[in-house]
């Protein structure tokens, strides 16, 4: 059973915008570096390996494996509050870049470092969707 709490999210901003709309239709985004090509996630106006202000928006795969994760048994908001204990990972794209997430329905027990993962979105309400990791195949 869900939690009538909303999930909390981040307000789009101007930089982050393409990276939710992108989200709203099914699509992973990253930004890529125009001059040096480097992914970067989160959204950052300037590139961390040649500090470009110059970047283009690029899908991903949506695949990946479970970096890191940790099993929470206290939610610290109330929308997780009927799904303890619940699963927080650290993923892996193929394509090298690292997004955490929260993994619905993912029983605790299955989880391992490791674990092939692939994107899915869930809708917030108001035509919002976020990325979430479910392991792949499922």
């Amino acid at each position: 059973m869900m939690s009538e709490a909303e999930r909390p999210l981040a307000p789009p901003t101007s930089l982050t915008e393409p990276f939710w709309q992108a989200a709203a239709e099914d699509r992973l985004v990253a930004q890529r570096c125009d001059r040096c090509g480097r992914l970067r996630h989160y959204p950052r106006p300037m590139c961390p390996e040649c500090r470009s202000m110059e970047w283009q928006w690029a899908e991903l795969s949506g695949r990946g494996e479970i970096y890191s994760y940790t099993v929470t048994h206290r939610p610290f908001h109330p929308f997780w509050k009927d799904s303890a204990p619940y699963v927080v990972a650290t993923i892996e794209l193929e394509e090298g870049i690292r997004m955490v997430s929260d993994m619905p329905g993912l029983d605790p027990a299955d989880v391992a470092i490791g674990l092939a993962v692939e994107v899915g979105f869930e809708a917030c309400g108001e035509g919002r969707k976020i990325p979430v990791f479910k392991p792949a195949g499922r």
